[in-house]
């Protein structure tokens, strides 16, 4: 047990990184973002909850048909 702790605390603390100021503007790029195209993301969600009106849980009209 205390071998498997060691060897958990070795994997997850080179995890623990300070960031300087001046190297925040690198983390802050659009790329570094979880959904780098918000827009594109949010139109692709629309599209398929068009289409998936009953299988999303989004409020959505449509018979699922692909129709709008």
């Amino acid at each position: 047990m205390k071998a498997l702790f060691c060897l958990l605390l070795l994997v997850l603390l080179p995890g623990c990184q300070s960031v300087e100021p001046w190297q925040r503007d690198v983390l802050a790029k659009p790329a570094m973002a979880v959904t780098p195209l918000p827009l594109a993301a949010a139109r692709a969600r629309h599209v398929q909850s068009s289409r998936e009106a009953g299988a999303t849980t989004n409020a959505a009209g449509g018979g699922g048909c692909g129709c709008y």
